[in-house]
């Protein structure tokens, strides 16, 4: 019977997490009701050259695994500050974005290892598994190119980062058009499910945005997860929890800019290991801007 440890792995999410903080299910969160505005927005971006915009980043995320009648846990917390200065902005309104962290803390807590925990903010040695975390803070990460709908044009990743968990793509895609409430818009995905030891498989995958509202110049769109590809192996199901959520996204019109992102998810998988075997992963992640937006004459 394979350690509890290995499953989903300490060390390797707490690493990671790092990944999901350089970037942001099934079923659909629960829309608003229609408020304020009812005629169609433009939803856009609009960076200006050579300012930054800070976002405070919380993730929780607790795993429990039971195998034969013997449940263990794991309990991981991430808080960052997420930095994405403006490099240029072109008269098409492509931007080029350096991001880059700020800080960091993590801490992982398990039932058959303790308690671990790093932060940025401290002189002591980095633990196990927390090596490069503090190379990656206060130096740029990754340079993007994007247009006024959030595609990535071009990426150059300059130090090398896992794919995001439980959030989202880097930038949030929004529609070409303007849009009206109620009205939405799809980006597929694919993403590879690997199992130590057994398949490795890509999986096709869609989310899905909706506006539910508009008021007092902040748009609130809603996302959730639906996997296309028919899954039959309980272990790449198991693997595949973290990469589906659903969630909410505040999206200030003027500035054009997410000023709150929250997504998670909650789903129990049995059968991974045994029919004995269950997985269950329950995360949470909470982005907000640090600075009120202001319209720039």
């Amino acid at each position: 019977m394979k350690p509890f440890s290995s499953f989903p792995g300490v060390v390797r999410r707490s690493a990671r997490a790092i990944g999901m903080i350089i970037l942001l299910n099934l079923g659909t969160s629960p829309a608003r009701p229609d408020e304020g505005d009812t005629a169609p927005v433009r939803l856009e971006y609009r960076f200006l050259p050579g300012e930054s915009v800070t976002m405070a980043v919380a993730h929780r995320a607790r795993t429990e695994t039971t195998i034969s009648g013997t449940t263990q846990s794991t309990d991981t917390s991430t808080d960052s500050t997420k930095r994405w200065r403006i490099i240029s902005v072109d008269e098409s309104g492509h931007a080029t974005i350096e991001h880059s962290v700020d800080d960091v803390t993590m801490s992982s807590r398990s039932s058959d290892r303790g308690q671990l925990r790093f932060s940025s903010k401290g002189d002591e040695p980095a633990p196990p598994g927390y090596e490069t975390v503090r190379q990656s803070i206060g130096v740029p990460l990754s340079r993007v190119v994007i247009d006024r709908a959030g595609r990535v044009l071009s990426r150059n990743d300059l130090r090398p980062s896992p794919p995001s968990e439980s959030g989202d793509l880097m930038v949030v895609p929004l529609p070409d058009d303007a849009v009206e409430v109620g009205a939405e818009w799809t980006v597929p995905q694919e993403v590879v499910v690997e199992v130590p030891g057994g398949p490795r498989r890509a999986v096709r995958t869609r989310l899905r945005y909706r506006l539910d509202s508009v008021r007092d110049d902040v748009a609130v769109i809603s996302i959730d997860t639906t996997v296309l590809t028919p899954i039959d192996d309980a272990r790449l199901e198991a693997r595949l929890l973290e990469r589906i959520w659903n969630g909410e996204i505040d999206f200030h019109i003027p500035t054009g800019r997410v000023i709150r992102r929250s997504t998670g998810i909650d789903r129990r998988v049995v059968g991974f290991s045994g029919q004995e075997s269950s997985v269950r992963y329950k995360s949470s992640l909470e982005e907000r801007i640090v600075e009120p937006p202001s319209v720039t004459p």
